[in-house]
C-alpha cells in the first residue's frame, strides 16, 4: 500500500459563492482563490479601501458572541468557523477567501455548500510538504466559569469527540465523533448551527441574526411558547404559520442527524482550530466546546507549535560519509579558504540541502571578533548558509563551477544562540518557491548543540561568468 502524499494543497480555479450573512443581514459574495504554497487561510474585504487581508489566525480573534470574529488593524470578519471547517474537511493548506461583506454566507448554517463549492472548484497537489503539529504530550484548556474543557492527546491522525450537556429535556446530552478527516464531508459538513427559543427571543430583540430563516438554523423549543412570542416569530422568519414539531424543534425542518447538534459543536471545533494555523495529528476531546474555549485552546496550541518549531533541530549522522567532502563543494562554489564556511554537504534534493561547519579556533574572524571572547559574527552564519544554498541553486545547471551566486535579499534574520570554537554547525534550506531563472528563495536555519542558533529567509540567483566559452 502506497503512502498517502502530504504535500500541500489548494484549489484549482477560483469559486464564487453568495448569500447572507446570519448576524448582518447583508448580501455577500464569497469567492474561494487559489493560494501559493505556505499561504494557509486568510481572508480578504475587497469591499474596503487596501483590500485588506486578515489571517485566519487565532491571535486574531477578538469576540466569540455567536461565532469566532476576527479582527486585524480595525477591519473585521464574523463567523469564520464554518468556512475554516470545509477547508480542513477537505484537507486543503491553501486558500484565500474574498468577501464584499465583513461576513461569510451563512448559507444553510452548515459547511455543506463550502464544501460542495471547494470540489467544484477542484484540489490540486503544491510541491512544498505540509507542516504538521504532531502531538507528543498531553495539552488541555478549561474554562473555569463554564466548565468547558478541550484536550488533546497522541493519536495516528487528527480525530475529535465532543461531548456536549445542554441542560434541557429537548436536548439533553449528545456525543459526535470523527475518527478521520476524510469522513467529514459525509458525517459532518451538513451539521446546521442550531439555536434555543430563549436565545432566539433575545437575538431578534437586541436586532441580530437579520439573515436567519429556518433553513439555515435548528431552532429548539425549550420554554413556554406564548402565543404573542409565535406571532413575532411568524413575523421575523416571514412565516404564515409556525408550530413546534414533537421532538421539540420549530416548524418542519428535519434534522440530518439525531445528533446534529453534537456534529455541528464538531464542525466548529475543526473550524477553531483551524486558526491554530497548522494540520495537527493528534485525537482533540472536547468536553461542552464553545467558541470561546475553542480559540483559547487554539491560541495555546498556536505559542506551543511556534516554539516547537523554534527548537525543532534535526538529527544527523555527522559520521556518515558525506554526499560531498570539501573538495567537491570547491567544485562547485567559487569561494575559497578562508571564505569558505562549509566542510561538507550531508544531504541534497531538488527541494533542500542540508550542511555542516566545524566551528574552531583558528577560524581568521576569531582574530579580531571579540578575542577574549569569541563569537562567530551573525553575518559569516547567514553566509555560510547562503553558501549551503549555493550547492542547492547550483545543482540545477550540469556546469555550476562557471556560476557565481549574488544575494538579492535577505529578510527575517533572528540570532538565537551564540556560536563559539569547538561548536558544529548544521545548515538546512528549504525552498519556498521553485528555482526559476536561477532564483532561489529558500528559508535557511542553522543548528549548534541541540539548537536553533540562526535562521534567514534568503533569495539569491546564479549568474554566468563572461569568461566562459559560449
Amino acid at each position: 500500500m502506497s503512502k498517502p502524499s502530504n504535500k500541500q494543497r489548494t484549489i484549482a480555479k477560483k469559486v464564487t459563492l453568495q448569500g447572507v450573512g446570519l448576524h448582518t443581514g447583508e448580501n455577500v459574495t464569497m469567492s474561494f482563490v487559489p493560494a501559493e504554497e505556505n499561504h494557509g487561510f486568510a481572508f480578504k474585504r475587497i469591499d474596503l479601501e487596501g483590500e485588506p487581508i486578515i489571517e485566519a489566525d487565532a491571535n486574531y480573534v477578538v469576540n466569540t458572541q455567536r461565532g469566532t470574529n476576527l479582527e486585524k488593524n480595525g477591519v473585521k470578519i464574523h463567523t469564520s468557523e464554518h468556512v475554516l471547517a470545509a477547508l480542513v474537511g477537505l484537507d486543503i493548506d491553501n486558500v484565500l477567501i474574498e468577501l464584499n461583506a465583513p461576513e461569510p454566507p451563512i448559507m444553510d448554517g452548515s459547511s455543506k455548500y463550502f464544501v460542495e463549492a471547494l470540489e467544484d472548484a477542484g484540489i490540486v497537489e503544491q510541491e512544498q510538504e505540509r507542516e504538521e503539529y504532531v502531538v507528543k504530550d498531553v495539552v488541555s484548556y478549561k474554562d473555569e466559569t463554564t466548565g468547558s474543557e478541550i484536550t488533546i492527546i497522541p493519536a495516528d491522525q487528527y480525530q475529535v469527540t465532543t461531548m456536549v450537556d445542554f441542560g434541557t429535556k429537548v436536548l439533553g446530552t449528545q456525543n459526535a465523533t470523527l475518527e478521520k478527516m476524510s469522513d467529514f464531508k459525509d458525517e459532518i459538513a451538513d451539521s446546521r448551527t442550531f439555536s434555543f427559543l430563549h436565545e432566539l427571543e433575545m437575538l431578534l430583540e437586541n436586532g441580530l441574526i437579520k439573515g436567519g430563516d429556518l433553513n439555515n438554523a435548528i431552532v429548539y423549543v425549550d420554554k413556554e411558547i406564548s402565543e404573542s412570542t409565535m406571532k413575532k416569530l411568524e413575523k421575523a422568519f416571514g412565516k404564515e404559520k409556525l408550530s413546534v414539531k414533537p421532538n421539540g424543534i420549530l416548524d418542519n425542518l428535519t434534522l440530518h442527524h439525531p445528533n446534529e447538534a453534537a456534529r455541528h459543536k464538531l464542525l466548529d471545533v475543526i473550524g477553531d482550530l483551524a486558526l491554530a494555523g497548522t494540520r495537527i495529528r493528534g485525537k482533540v476531546i472536547a468536553n461542552k466546546p464553545g467558541h470561546f474555549v475553542n480559540t483559547q485552546f487554539a491560541k495555546k496550541l498556536s505559542k506551543i507549535i511556534k516554539i516547537e518549531k523554534r527548537n525543532k533541530v534535526p538529527s544527523y549522522d555527522l559520521n556518515q560519509e558525506p554526499l560531498l567532502n570539501v573538495n567537491q563543494i570547491m567544485e562547485r562554489l567559487p569561494h575559497r579558504p578562508p571564505f569558505l564556511l562549509v566542510d561538507k554537504i550531508l544531504e541534497l534534493s531538488d527541494t533542500h540541502v542540508v550542511g555542516v561547519k566545524n566551528v574552531t579556533m583558528n577560524e581568521p574572524f576569531f582574530v579580531g571578533h571579540f578575542p577574549g571572547a569569541p563569537v562567530m559574527p551573525g553575518v559569516l552564519q547567514v553566509e555560510a548558509m547562503a553558501q549551503t544554498g549555493g550547492i542547492l541553486v547550483l545543482s540545477t545547471v550540469p556546469d555550476p563551477e562557471n556560476y557565481l551566486t549574488f544575494f538579492m535579499k535577505i529578510d527575517k534574520v533572528k540570532f538565537k544562540q551564540q556560536v563559539v570554537p569547538g561548536d558544529t554547525l548544521i545548515f538546512k534550506c528549504d525552498l519556498i518557491s521553485p528555482i526559476r531563472r536561477g532564483i532561489c528563495h529558500m528559508q535557511a536555519y542553522a543548528y549548534a548543540n541541540g539548537k536553533l542558533v540562526s535562521e534567514a529567509e534568503l533569495m539569491a540567483q546564479i549568474v554566468k561568468t563572461k569568461n566562459t566559452d559560449s
